[in-house]
């Protein structure tokens, strides 16, 4: 590896000319003189009191007075916070709190993450800073699972899932805040529910956004949004080393594991390394050939805990990653844990004691090609603001080191400045039945951050015809329901049970249709 520019040891805390200048206030009151937990009406336990002592140490705990302010005079603000900096955790909390005995009726606050994974463990953590029950108070709602009750407050959710909550209440009257977190993903979904946002912001004033980004670059959230405020939260960060490789990786996953086993074996400080990679089955068999590679080098080496994380792996399995690193060895040699993920470590999960960083420079993405009309999940090169988070992840606790598996040349002249969003390249037609269901008819004017090509005649062929197939086709579905509900008859499920196969995949077409869209 040779020494390439140090990107991580600035100050990032240094924000534009342009945004709100944030004081460091901190509110008079003391959180510790509160005896009673307004949320349950039940006496706080000594754990509450414990992770309070721990969340005012977080770097964005300093800005709460200024966020309030700058949430009552705004109704949409920009926030930029580095992954650490406890924005995710901290501010639903605090809205939480504005929101409390502002509306004459009770107003939940809802906070979106582009991933399960993410949701279910931060709404745990949450319940906990809390002091209440997971799917009471504090909540989350993902695909297949909704951990909430009637007396949920605090609802993490993944974006689609807020999707889905407003095509039954179209100006989400449930809520008094929406967060958008981890907005710099630009997912398809985010992306949707943005516009969305942005058209319900016209008719309910009383609404509060917030957008909530990873990366500095947060100038198009603030112009998309009228100008909106932004306030920058520094991260606790440390200098990060960045090495590169002097010729590009053949198979960057012999190279990744090799670089593994060398981190192992010749650092002689103590911490964990993070180690980026793209899918399950590629994680997999990282963990395998890592630990046998470890298992042969005898009792003088350190343990080296090798740990999994992927989106589908069961939450009792994701937990691992907050798991103590074993301990050393009679001789001195250090034990590690390494956590082999894919890029939900970049932002979404905040995993402490991580030192050393190997970053191959490739992730999936979702690729639409629109000459077959097939979807599908392709390894690509990742961008710069990618590779930057990944680095990041090695400054956290102590100075860290950063292996990049390709070279100093690429990540300058090859890699993209930002990661392409995804409405750019998907299947426009999922769009056009998003927002179909939303209740949007004006489909070509909708406001999007990055608005599709609409000149292109192919797109413009494919989906006039859809889309006029689909109007037609919803219209008698209206018509039938207003039928059915004038004479109150039941919506029961077709009946399957005919021999003939085409008649039953009709009957289940024309059903889903009809009972879904």
């Amino acid at each position: 590896f040779s020494d390439g520019p140090d990107n991580h040891a600035r100050d990032r805390s240094r924000s534009p000319d342009n945004h709100v200048k944030v004081k460091q206030n901190a509110s008079n009151k003391s959180p510790f003189t509160a005896q009673t937990n307004p949320y349950n009406g039940k006496s706080f336990s000594a754990k509450y009191f414990e992770l309070l002592r721990k969340r005012i140490k977080l770097p964005v705990w300093e800005y709460k007075e200024n966020f309030f302010q700058t949430l009552s005079e705004n109704q949409v603000t920009v926030l930029v916070g580095e992954t650490g900096s406890g924005k995710t955790t901290q501010i639903p909390q605090w809205c939480l709190e504005w929101v409390t005995g502002r509306y004459p009726t009770k107003k939940a606050v809802a906070c979106t993450q582009p991933r399960r994974v993410a949701a279910m463990s931060v709404a745990q953590r949450v319940s906990e800073e809390m002091d209440v029950e997971l799917g009471q108070e504090v909540g989350y709602s993902i695909r297949f699972e909704d951990c909430t009750s009637s007396r949920t407050v605090m609802k993490y959710m993944t974006d689609g899932m807020l999707l889905r909550e407003g095509m039954s209440d179209p100006l989400l009257e449930a809520y008094g805040v929406i967060l958008l977190d981890e907005a710099h993903e630009r997912t398809l979904a985010t992306d949707i529910l943005m516009g969305l946002l942005k058209e319900i912001t016209k008719q309910r004033l009383d609404l509060k956004i917030v957008v909530m980004s990873a990366t500095l670059d947060a100038g198009k959230f603030q112009d998309y949004f009228h100008k909106a405020p932004l306030m920058t939260v520094p991260g606790r960060t440390h200098p990060v080393e960045i090495f590169y490789t002097p010729e590009p990786e053949r198979d960057y996953l012999e190279a990744a594991i090799r670089t593994v086993i060398q981190i192992h074996m010749c650092e002689e400080i103590e911490g964990d390394i993070l180690l980026f990679l793209t899918g399950q089955e590629e994680i997999e068999e990282a963990c395998k050939r890592i630990q046998r590679e470890v298992d042969g080098l005898g009792p003088d080496v350190g343990e080296l805990r090798c740990i999994p994380l992927y989106s589908t792996l069961p939450p009792n399995l994701q937990q691992r990653i907050f798991e103590s690193p074993p301990p050393k060895r009679a001789n001195g040699a250090v034990g590690r844990k390494v956590v082999v993920s894919t890029n939900i470590a970049e932002t979404s999960l905040t995993i402490d004691g991580v030192v050393f960083v190997i970053d191959p420079g490739f992730a999936k993405q979702k690729v639409y090609n629109p000459r077959i009309r097939v979807e599908s999940l392709l390894v690509t090169a990742i961008s710069k603001a990618s590779a930057q988070q990944r680095a990041g992840r090695a400054g956290r606790t102590r100075p860290g080191k950063c292996f990049r598996l390709y070279t100093e040349k690429a990540y300058t002249n090859e890699m993209q400045e930002n990661t392409y969003p995804e409405i750019l390249r998907s299947n426009l037609g999922t769009v056009v039945l998003q927002l179909k269901k939303l209740g949007i008819d004006d489909l070509v004017h909708f406001d999007f951050m990055d608005p599709p090509d609409h000149e292109d005649p192919q797109w413009c062929y494919d989906n006039f015809i859809n889309f006029r197939s689909l109007k037609s086709a919803d219209n008698v579905r209206v018509q039938l329901s207003r039928i059915m509900d004038r004479f109150s008859l039941r919506r029961s499920s077709t009946d399957f049970t005919s021999r003939d196969y085409y008649i039953n995949i009709r009957k289940a077409l024309v059903s889903g249709f009809f009972m879904q869209v």
